[in-house]
């Protein structure tokens, strides 16, 4: 399995940016897909995640009503939509997937076996 992470770049507070994730190697039907992120200094966190198979989403509190996590079926990519930018979404972003049968969206990184490099996404203030 392999993920690529695209999309990120710099936008001012308030901007938007879209993030993607391409997954490839296998079928995704059953796969949970999350993303996190790692500000400097700080632990990677749980940002949003979906359930491709039921289309479940869950999000951190301190991006919803912000970003959208979204997937693509017939492309097998999820993109996070993130508008509303401030200055702490500065990170290093991961997309990540793993296998799941039930409806529910992982939310630690330990659950998650794959993953894809990081994209930088830097909002100035």
């Amino acid at each position: 399995v392999q993920l690529q992470a695209s999309g990120g770049g710099l936008a001012q507070t308030g901007g938007s940016l879209r993030l993607s994730c391409a997954a490839s190697g296998r079928t995704f039907s059953t796969a949970v897909m999350g993303w996190f992120r790692r500000a400097p200094g700080k632990e990677r966190e749980f940002v949003c995640g979906i359930n491709w198979r039921v289309g479940s989403t869950d999000y951190a509190d301190s991006v919803k009503g912000r970003f959208t996590i979204s997937r693509d079926n017939a492309k097998n990519t999820v993109y996070l939509q993130m508008n509303s930018l401030k200055p702490e979404d500065t990170a290093v972003y991961y997309c990540a997937a793993d296998i799941s049968t039930g409806s529910f969206v992982f939310t630690g990184p330990m659950e998650y076996e794959y993953w894809g490099q990081g994209t930088l996404v830097t909002v100035s203030s």
